[in-house]
């Protein structure tokens, strides 16, 4: 069984910075593709950055230049540098892998990690 174990989560104020860490473990050959989800009280969880395999990766526009998605391919983590954090990014973090290769013929499509609280204080 594969799953995913974020870390980093805080209460920060505004203008600080945070690192979130996402660690996968158990029996799987390659995560194709690995993210970072949030989600805010009374919305939609919604994503934050993508990266892939290949290290190409995708931001959300309101995070984009202040939060920085990177990755450990030998550790199988993922990590979320955010800085210049504002109330507004307060939410739910919550670790996301996609294309789980787990053997040759047997690829879980998504998972998901329990999450971890950011709070950001004005």
């Amino acid at each position: 069984q594969v799953r995913l174990a974020e870390t980093g989560g805080d209460l920060v104020q505004a203008g600080g910075s945070l690192r979130l860490s996402c660690t996968a473990s158990g029996n799987f050959i390659r995560i194709n593709k690995m993210a970072w989800y949030r989600q805010a009280p009374g919305k939609e969880r919604e994503l934050v950055a993508r990266i892939d395999f290949e290290g190409v990766t995708k931001y959300a526009d309101s995070v984009k230049d202040r939060f920085t998605i990177s990755r450990d391919i030998v550790k199988d983590a993922v990590y979320l540098q955010m800085n210049r954090l504002t109330p507004g990014d307060t939410a739910v973090y919550y670790c996301n892998a996609r294309e789980v290769v787990i053997t040759t013929t047997d690829i879980k499509y998504e998972l998901w990690g329990q999450g971890t609280q950011v709070t950001v204080s004005s």
